[in-house]
């Protein structure tokens, strides 16, 4: 199904990192690479990009660094451009909008290999945390990088080897994006914005099932579950709110909808079901049939292989198959009867419509032909055959187009509450960057603590009775966490109310600065020397 711009595909704006790989020597742990070749950008008066390399040689500074250790060397060349933004979400993804089936098949990951390739993920040098999100349409990789631009090269390199794709084609193919909209993203894709038929509910179980698979797995991190999970929360708010699912948008779905409309409710997991060929569209109406909860049926198609194939893949639901010579005994055992052959004549005449047996009351009383065949299957005669109703093609295409209209303006509608919802991550994901700062205050805090109370403990000599060593502990503690009271609630926020969020930022950076609490820098010294250590084992 062709969707508007605004709803299918991946938006195309911000898709490339903001350190160009044209312009940004790949980082390395050895210390001739990473201190010979040193990168910098600047923005010539043209507004294009030029590089600088500047060589030991040139800089005694750079001598001086090349003695000291692997750790010392990655903080030089890196840590500036760490501290100055927080680490970003990314998604690297290849869609059905954007990648050949050819090409999906070999990126696909099944589910069992979620957490392996989590776990692998997390292993690279920039990713922090990490999700799989791989369906038959799409294979995202999302992650917590602590570079773009690096981390987006090291998650590529990842794909190419597990795929076996060069890394040059992916990059024809692939989209990224970034942050916010990164964020955007996944909620259009979990509302079925994103999908090829526009709401289609499928998506939104398998985003669930990235959160199921992800628990407990190291590197299904807080930023990442939290994405997930808020995704989730909004593809339920657009599906009820907007009901955007309902209403078919195929000719195959509106042929299922059609007949089920026709006869009683209290017969839909009865009635007797026909399918007349096994192609692509007999294949389509089986599985429409299958997802409206009809577990039994009989498939007539000239031969077997493909009615059993079909059975392979919908496990748990009867397929019987017969020869196309017994069609009209088939016919004469059904209440509803779907025809999608290629026959170029008719396979169904008035004559054979009127000479089948009635069907029940509870049923309707009316055997129901659905034709989406063109040319037709059942003879134009066969309209006014008695004991029968039929359907073509016609009566279902001004259903679907009106069900395609209705869901594209469904779908503005949801772009409102994911524009809500997308901020709401964001203040979310703001307000995570106050919780560093509480750990540092509520430490330094500890240490003074201690250091304080050890020399009191000293001056009252070693023969202090063990309760009013334990008095004077709890008094210290209480102290203290009456001190840290009022600093700690002014450093906590859900990130609802954006005026909240600021004070509680502002709040945050004056902590910092009043305390010497140097967060971010040593939060990411910290995740550095460990992705050293963990590169190393």
């Amino acid at each position: 199904m062709a969707v508007s711009a605004g709803f299918a595909g991946p938006r195309l704006g911000n898709l490339m990192p903001r350190d160009s790989p044209a312009c940004s020597p790949s980082m390395s742990f050895a210390p001739a690479r990473s201190l010979k070749r040193m990168g910098r950008e600047r923005r010539n008066g043209g507004g294009g990009v030029r590089c600088e390399v500047t060589t030991a040689k040139e800089d005694p500074k750079l001598m001086e660094l090349s003695s000291v250790s692997a750790l010392e060397q990655l903080k030089a060349s890196a840590l500036d451009r760490y501290t100055k933004e927080r680490s970003s979400i990314v998604v690297i993804g290849l869609s059905v909008h954007t990648t050949p089936v050819e090409m999906r098949e070999k990126l696909a990951i099944p589910e069992a290999e979620w957490p392996r390739a989590i776990e692998e993920l997390c292993r690279l040098n920039h990713i922090e945390e990490a999700a799989v999100l791989s369906t038959c349409n799409r294979t995202e990789i999302y992650a917590v990088a602590l570079s773009q631009h690096r981390g987006v090269k090291e998650v590529t390199e990842w794909m190419s080897k597990t795929s076996g794709i060069p890394v040059s084609v992916l990059c024809q193919h692939r989209f990224l994006l970034y942050n916010n909209d990164a964020a955007q993203h996944l909620f259009e894709v979990s509302s079925g914005l994103d999908s090829l038929v526009l709401g289609e509910g499928q998506i939104l179980a398998q985003v669930k099932q990235v959160v199921k698979v992800g628990q407990g797995v190291v590197g299904f991190g807080r930023s990442i579950s939290g994405l997930f999970k808020h995704a989730i929360s909004v593809g339920k708010r657009v599906r009820t709110e907007t009901n955007i699912a309902s209403g078919a948008v195929s000719i195959s779905s509106a042929a299922v909808e059609l007949a089920l409309m026709k006869i009683p409710e209290s017969s839909h997991a009865t009635a007797r079901m026909l399918v007349i060929g096994a192609g692509k569209m007999g294949k389509l109406v089986i599985k429409h049939l299958v997802a409206k909860g009809c577990t039994k049926m009989v498939v007539v198609n000239r031969s077997e292989e493909r009615v059993a194939a079909i059975g392979e893949e919908l496990r748990g639901v009867e397929i019987t198959y017969k020869p196309l010579t017994e069609m009209l005994s088939c016919a004469a055992e059904a209440d509803v009867i779907f025809t999608s052959t290629a026959s170029e004549a008719p396979l169904f005449l008035k004559e054979h419509v009127q000479n089948l047996p009635p069907v029940g009351q509870e049923v309707g009383g009316l055997r129901l032909f659905i034709d989406i065949s063109v040319p037709r299957n059942v003879s134009p005669c066969a309209v006014d055959a008695r004991g029968a109703k039929v359907y073509n093609v016609d009566d279902l295409t001004e259903v679907v187009a009106a069900n395609k209209e209705d869901r594209l303006h469904k779908a503005m509608e949801a772009q409102t509450i994911i524009a809500e919802e997308t901020k709401q991550f964001e203040a979310w994901r703001d307000s995570l960057e106050t919780v560093p700062t509480i750990k540092k205050l509520r430490a330094y805090a500890e240490r003074i603590r201690i250091a304080e109370l050890e020399k009191c403990l000293s001056k009252l000599g070693d023969d202090l009775p063990k309760k009013t060593k334990r008095a004077v502990d709890d008094l210290s503690r209480s102290i203290v966490n009456k001190l840290l009271h009022g600093p700690m609630q002014h450093l906590r926020c859900d990130g609802d109310d954006g005026r909240t969020l600021s004070e509680t930022l502002e709040n945050m950076h004056a902590l910092n600065r009043i305390f010497s609490l140097d967060t971010d820098v040593q939060l990411m010294e910290q995740k550095i020397k460990a992705k050293i250590e963990q590169s190393q084992k």
